[in-house]
């Protein structure tokens, strides 16, 4: 029987009354407790130093850092309630530019580094902010069409503008923030028109990151790999906030190439790591690309293993895996792993049990950046496999809502919008009182846009995005992601989005059409190149088995009849889901 967590905030409970007063702590209240806490133990860290060498901050040096650089921005006129974008890759020098500016009062406008100039600057429009922290390729842009805002680096090449030279001594702190007091603004691209930003408070951020834990207990000897870009909400709060609120190492990656990925988990030494489904099919695909050129019989006995691993863990607790498999998992530098988190998207269920088989306690969690973002988190010790976790009562309150024109149920239990209460869900979109309310229902809860269901032990399944529900001919619902999931294993697909379409001039109900980026092997495997005017054809050929292979799992109505070869990638988001707004490039196309 598992034994009850131990409440995740009762090591701050000190402090309550004296370093903070409110009912959770602000982001400056909580780091300065932390540098009391632990003084000398690694906070930052990163291998951009000489040769890959590493680069550490201690608690009490982060600190140090960034309060002298909040002293830098009072001085140079940064008044509490203002804004400061940060736009960079994964380093130090981000992380202190962001907790500067909450130091002195300010909020923190985080920008997607890989965004087009042009989108950079609808959110620069949008936001207004006095100063800005940013990797040396985006100044020029910055400068040339916003003069008015104090531009600094985050990059050693200008001594000038780098961040870390340009502390100051002691002036007199702006008003302190509360708990209720915004503390960023997370942005969409703004593509088109005005980018929606999501206000999160010091209330949000904090409350989301301890309630999370109540699901997953974190010691302060763990070590996060912060690989995913660190602008948004998931890895912000799962890489950044939860492990500074407990006393955690925070290794900063700033590249998916495996060479510098394998370094970083070797000689980082990573207990935690983020990540999403791209990410793990591929670190899997690799483990058993190995197992398999060991022949049938290796094959056949880590097969064996891996069955009576996890049952001896779903029996008994007990984790066998990781002893069985020591040899594999070194090899690929995933050893020292002892949870491994996935979000951004659901995860196969194949997947997600060979983690478990092979001994990494792999936990998927749910949430959105309009909910700090975390709101369900599967527990390690009593998993779900096909559940994107638990909820978190009593600290929140989900319930289903049935939506419009979907009567659909999972046995006994209704199929509906996934709403939720607590003191995670955001203030409200920057400067839009009426998309704000938009979002609400008239009794308090966020409105999610995500479809699911929720079983008695209030574990969520999702379903899909309200908004792609595709209604057949016989008026059944068909949840597009639901399909695309079942082609995760597939490594000759490198992309595919399923959607529906109108056959034959039938207004009145849809097909199934999957949309496919084929993996460069397939056309290396076919001797062909993506230009070839025949490209199309031939990958159509090659990969519609597999399609076929899936529509036999699926329901006859969620089949896809239809399949599309498409000749460039579409765009990605952060967090490797592909964009949905897309007009794609098909080469070719035919039925199933």
């Amino acid at each position: 029987m598992a034994k009850e967590r131990p409440c995740p905030w009762a090591g701050i409970e000190q402090y309550r009354g004296t370093k903070f007063k409110g009912e959770w702590p602000t982001y400056p209240e909580m780091l300065a407790i932390q540098k009391e806490r632990y003084p000398d133990s690694l906070c930052l860290s990163d291998f951009d130093g000489p040769g890959g060498a590493k680069r550490t901050l201690t608690y009490k040096e982060t600190y140090e850092k960034a309060m002298g650089l909040a002293y830098w921005l009072i001085k140079n006129g940064l008044k509490k309630g203002e804004r400061v974008a940060v736009a960079g890759k994964n380093s130090p020098e981000w992380a202190i530019a962001y907790m500067a500016t909450l130091l002195a009062s300010g909020i923190v406008i985080p920008i997607a580094d890989a965004l087009h100039d042009p989108e950079t600057g609808n959110i620069i429009k949008a936001s207004t902010p006095k100063f800005a922290f940013v990797d040396d390729a985006k100044i020029p842009y910055i400068k040339e069409n916003f003069p008015e805002i104090v531009i600094n680096s985050l990059n050693p090449t200008d001594p000038e503008k780098y961040i870390y030279n340009l502390s100051s001594t002691p002036v007199e702190l702006n008003e302190p923030v509360t708990e209720d007091d915004v503390a960023l603004i997370l942005f969409t691209s703004g593509t088109t028109g005005i980018p929606k930003g999501v206000m999160l408070t010091h209330k949000n951020i904090i409350s989301d990151g301890f309630i999370a834990m109540t699901n997953l207990t974190i010691y302060p000897e763990d070590v996060f790999y912060a690989l995913l870009p660190i602008h948004h909400a998931y890895t912000m709060q799962a890489a950044f906030i939860v492990p500074v609120i407990v006393g955690c190492e925070i290794i900063f990656g700033k590249s998916l190439a495996v060479t510098k990925l394998m370094h970083e988990l070797r000689e980082g030494k990573i207990t935690i790591m983020l990540g999403v489904p791209l990410l793990y099919n591929k670190l899997l695909s690799g483990i058993n690309k190995g197992i398999k050129s060991k022949g049938a019989f290796v094959c056949f006995v880590i097969g064996f293993l891996r069955g009576l691993s996890f049952l001896v863990k779903k029996l008994t607790g007990v984790n066998i895996g990781k002893k069985i498999f020591k040899k594999v998992l070194m090899q690929a530098n995933i050893y020292t792993l002892r949870v491994a988190i996935c979000g951004g998207g659901p995860l196969a269920d194949s997947v997600f049990k060979q983690y478990q088989q092979m001994g990494i306690d792999f936990i998927q969690g749910y949430g959105l950046t309009e909910t700090s973002p975390i709101i369900a988190l599967n527990p390690m010790e009593k998993f779900k496999i096909d559940s994107v976790g638990k909820d978190f009562a009593p600290y929140e309150e989900i319930k289903i809502i049935p939506s419009e024109g979907v009567e659909q149920t999972h046995g006994k239990y209704q199929i509906g919008e996934i709403c939720v209460k607590g003191p995670m869900v955001m203030k409200g979109y920057y400067n839009m009182p009426e998309e704000t309310a938009a979002m609400f229902t008239e009794d308090g809860f966020l409105k999610t846009g995500d479809l699911g269901w929720m079983d008695d032990e209030h574990y969520l399944r999702l379903c899909g995005r309200a908004k792609n529900l595709i209604v057949t001919s016989g008026g059944k619902n068909v949840y597009p992601e639901e399909i695309e999931d079942s082609f995760q294993l597939y490594y000759d697909i490198q992309q595919i989005t399923v959607r529906g379409y109108y056959k034959d001039g039938d207004n009145t109900s849809e097909e199934i059409e999957a949309l496919v980026y084929a993996a460069d092997d397939v056309y290396a495997r076919l001797g062909i190149k993506r230009d070839d005017p025949e490209s199309g054809k031939k990958v159509f050929d090659e990969l519609r088995p597999i399609v076929s292979k899936v529509n036999k799992k699926l329901l006859s109505y969620e089949q896809i009849s239809r399949l599309s070869i498409l000749s460039e990638a579409l765009e990605m988001t952060p967090t490797q889901k592909v964009k949905r707004s897309y007009t794609p490039k098909i080469a070719y196309s035919g039925d199933c």
